[in-house]
């Protein structure tokens, strides 16, 4: 098995996209597409295809059927093997907590919910505290530029991260919150039966 840190980003999402149940690859690309997780990550056919089989030669995933619908070609479907769901989880708790690997920081948070509720607001604590120390960092050197009379253009970058930072923070603060409350349903336990029913029959009636 890989370790977790070595895992794409697309295999992540692929493994975490198996966890709801077995599939095939087209059904696998139709959801992400559908969720529009291709604003993560690249969901080009080759590349899907290429990082399944590579999770299969890993022993994160193995095929466990092959149908064929009409004159369609053959479609093989897959299911999550045990350490294909510890990879997920390893992978999203190294990736959370960070502040310097945006893109994989965006993927970690779209599977933040195969975490327990308490561990990601864990994580969210700990990305908080890199958060301020960076917010920090660019404050005193926003300070240190006034002191020194620096003409402001040369500034704009500088202030505008200073910008996100705290928004970054006002964002995750809220989050964090919820999760916290419990306001906000986590977890597939926590998702409303009519909505897992939806789901399922999205799934059933794939073409």
């Amino acid at each position: 098995m890989p370790e977790p840190s070595r895992l794409t980003p697309v295999a992540v999402m692929i493994l975490a996209t198996l966890r709801e149940g077995d599939m095939h690859t087209y059904e696998l690309v139709r959801l992400l597409k559908e969720r529009r997780d291709d604003r993560l990550v690249p969901l080009q056919k080759g590349t899907i295809y290429h990082t399944v089989a590579r999770l299969e030669r890993d022993g994160l995933l193995a095929e466990v059927g092959v149908d064929r619908d009409g004159n369609r070609p053959e479609r093989t479907t897959y299911t999550i093997r045990d350490a294909g769901h510890r990879a997920v989880e390893e992978w999203v708790r190294a990736e959370l907590p960070q502040i310097d690997r945006p893109s994989d920081f965006r993927v970690a948070l779209s599977e933040a919910h195969n975490l327990d509720r308490a561990e990601v607001v864990d994580l969210l604590d700990a990305r908080r505290a890199l958060l301020l120390d960076s917010l920090d960092e660019h404050r005193a050197g926003l300070a240190n530029a006034a002191e020194r009379e620096t003409p402001e253009q040369f500034l704009v970058e500088l202030q505008r991260q200073s910008a996100l930072l705290d928004a970054e923070l006002a964002w995750q603060d809220s989050l964090r919150a919820r999760l916290a409350d419990r306001s906000l349903a986590w977890g597939i336990a926590e998702i409303p039966e009519h909505i897992k029913k939806k789901h399922r029959v999205s799934k059933e009636t794939t073409p």
